[in-house]
């Protein structure tokens, strides 16, 4: 089954006091990248998750978001001032300001709000919490998360999928099409032929033997019996991608190319109007395919 790198989960959890929602997104991408938005006061947890999504997903560039608050009325510390943070943040903001003056340009006044909204400067918890358990819980639920993530993955493929297999049947109808033009190109290729060599022989003294051996070698260049064979060779393999139950998509980028590379070639060695129309109609419908090509694992 095809799966796409395009996916959407959010999801809400609870316990000890503590509540949590995550947010994971994904779009398509050559590779695996992860940017991760979590806690950074919950030791390990970040490593943790890269290491399960990196289990999970292959490919795609997939953004995961986890806002954790604590229940005030559990009697705990909910925050805790890093003050620290709070002194380097306000340095950078003063230096951002005097810089900002000395170019002329007038920036508009940070607020309480603006300043405790930097990272690390408003921490959850105390100093010295225990945030296993909390680590445990979240992990837990994460493959919840995961599989309404993936689920979603695996209905945008099914949708790819059908999608593709349109595609694929464009390109075989039209390399049928082609194999037939071909036939009729080559009735009218040898008569043009016949009445070319006929008029340089008529009006020249060119040597007939010389004549008949440039004659194979154009016959040669205009043959597209090779890129017809390849068009279905690909056609198949194509086919048997979409079957394979893995991440294909990387065969599928390689397969695209290949596909392109026959089609310019049956254009290029066409010579007869109708089978460049069909070349260019193949090419047309190669280039729609490897746009849908782009979102599979």
């Amino acid at each position: 089954m095809t799966v796409s790198m395009t996916g959407f989960a959010a999801r809400k959890g609870q316990g000890a006091g503590i509540s949590w929602a995550w947010d994971l997104r994904a779009v398509n991408g050559k590779g695996l990248d992860l940017r991760l938005r979590v806690p950074d006061w919950i030791d390990g947890l970040e490593l943790a998750l890269r290491n399960e999504l990196g289990r999970a997903l292959s490919r795609g560039n997939v953004n995961l978001t986890l806002r954790v608050s604590r229940d005030l009325a559990e009697g705990s510390e909910a925050l805790r001032l890093n003050l620290a943070a709070l002194r380097a943040v306000l340095t950078a903001l003063g230096t951002v300001e005097t810089v900002a003056m000395e170019t002329g340009v007038t920036l508009k006044q940070a607020t309480q709000a603006d300043v405790l909204a930097f990272r690390g400067v408003i921490e959850a918890g105390t100093a010295d919490e225990d945030t296993a358990p909390l680590r445990a819980a979240l992990l837990a639920d994460l493959t919840g998360l995961l599989a309404e993530f993936n689920a979603m993955r695996a209905a945008e493929g099914a949708a790819l999928q059908g999608v593709i297999t349109a595609q694929l049947d464009q390109i075989d109808a039209l390399t049928q099409a082609a194999t037939a033009q071909v036939v009729t190109r080559k009735a009218t290729q040898t008569e043009l032929l016949h009445e070319a060599v006929a008029r340089i022989l008529s009006a020249t003294d060119a040597d007939p033997a010389r004549l008949a051996q440039e004659l194979a070698l154009l016959a040669v260049k205009t043959d597209v019996t090779e890129e017809l064979d390849r068009l279905r060779a690909h056609v198949a393999a194509a086919r048997s991608l979409l079957a394979e139950p893995g991440p294909v998509g990387r065969k599928f980028d390689f397969l695209m190319q290949e596909f392109m590379r026959e089609a310019n070639t049956l254009c290029s060695k066409a010579q007869d109007l109708a089978l460049t129309r069909i070349g260019l109609d193949l090419k047309t419908v190669i280039d729609q395919m490897r746009e849908q090509v782009q979102n599979v694992e």
